[in-house]
């Protein structure tokens, strides 16, 4: 594992203190679904059906918005975004704990629409931040970030809600996307590299959004269908079992497996193409439920499709960088955001269907085939281009 091209990125200006930077400002987003949870189903009495659909309110509402957010962030500058986006997801969260259900739902909508898109944002910052023959390296750094982000945001939100009280962790999210977004406002970074050119009028969109970036969206939308089929499937298997209290450390698994698929991704000269990552995370997640029940072969089987998942992410995020114009950049990742939304939105309720009727090693079949299908859809786009060009 060749770390050296690590080293290089992070000697770079700006870039290290910017990383740990997001490292912090992704915990909260990564906390807040098992935190709405746990406040909607236990505190609220409400239950877990209506928990998950005040979470799938919030999913719409961040599918809507993170592309609106990118844009007002190409026209109008990182801080006015911040302004506005800060604002109301601060104010949210520190006024959750006194709304009713009903009031949360609609609330929750609303938030996702104007909430800080700090994926999207971190991976706009590192992009502006390194030149172009980096930014493989730079991006699979920022995925990295991002799986520990996941590994330490809903883990520090369930002992928040647990040690203290539901109301206590969504407080505590509210102060802490504050504390992020003035400390980004504070530093400002430049959200487009100083070698790419942004004088001259702005290409329109219909210029860029074409075919190869649509398939790079259709290639993120199956990356997502897989992990969350296979969260949903490793969380039923683990429970029909009764070994709910190791789903944490199978979900550790999983994001220890993406940091070292991330670290070799980074560090090697020739890399597979995305729709061959995306073919192999859905190859490799049809065998996970030959794993049901046990703890152990259920971590090992989960290791070898989670290779694949922060460098298909870091290869989409270099696409996007190279197809979109740096102008639009924002409205390109923020797209790229909703595009992991929508395969969210599909890949759970497919799973969970595949569950009911076969059980965990069902839907772990089912949303691999699924990967594997929009991966035969991506590749007959990829070919047809290539055709009309011939």
């Amino acid at each position: 594992m060749n770390l050296a091209p690590f080293k290089h990125v992070l000697v770079l200006p700006k870039v290290r203190p910017l990383v740990l930077l997001m490292l912090f400002a992704r915990m909260p987003p990564a906390a807040t679904g098992v935190i709405l949870t746990l406040h909607v189903a236990v505190t609220l009495d409400e239950g877990y059906g209506a928990a998950g659909l005040v979470g799938a309110a919030g999913t719409v509402g961040m599918g809507l918005g993170a592309p609106l957010m990118g844009k007002l962030i190409d026209e109008r500058g990182l801080r006015l975004m911040l302004a506005l986006s800060v604002t109301a997801s601060t104010a949210f969260w520190l006024v959750a704990p006194l709304l009713s259900y009903w009031t949360l739902l609609v609330a929750s909508f609303a938030v996702g629409l104007l909430g800080v898109p700090m994926m999207s944002i971190g991976r706009q910052i590192i992009t502006a931040l390194v030149p172009e023959g980096q930014r493989r390296v730079a991006l699979s750094l920022d995925s990295i970030s991002v799986e520990l982000s996941f590994m330490a945001g809903p883990a520090l939100g369930v002992f928040m809600a647990t040690k203290f009280s539901t109301d206590a962790a969504l407080v505590f999210i509210g102060v802490s996307i504050l504390v992020a977004g003035v400390l980004l406002y504070v530093a400002n970074p430049p959200m487009v590299h100083q070698d790419e050119v942004v004088d001259g009028p702005k290409p329109r969109v219909s210029e860029w959004l074409r075919g190869p970036v649509i398939g790079v969206f259709v290639v993120c939308a199956g990356a997502t269908l897989c992990l969350v089929g296979m969260e949903v499937s490793t969380i039923a298997s683990l429970e029909h079992a009764g070994k709910q209290g190791w789903i944490g450390v199978a979900f550790f698994a999983m994001c220890a497996s993406s940091i070292t698929g991330g670290l070799v991704y980074g560090g090697v000269k020739r890399t597979p193409s995305v729709l061959v990552l995306l073919a192999l995370m859905g190859l490799l997640e049809m065998p996970v439920g030959l794993g049901d029940g046990s703890v152990l072969w259920l971590c090992l089987l989960l290791i070898p499709m989670n290779l694949m998942c922060a460098p298909l992410i870091a290869a989409s995020g270099e696409h996007i960088s190279r197809l979109a114009p740096a102008t639009a950049r924002g409205l390109a990742l923020g797209l790229q955001g909703s595009a992991f939304t929508v395969g969210s939105a599909i890949g759970s309720p497919l799973a969970g269907v595949a569950i009911d009727h076969g059980g965990a090693p069902l839907g772990f079949v089912v949303v691999g085939a699924g990967g594997l299908l929009v991966a035969g859809i991506g590749w007959l786009l990829a070919r047809q281009r290539d055709r009309v060009r011939a």
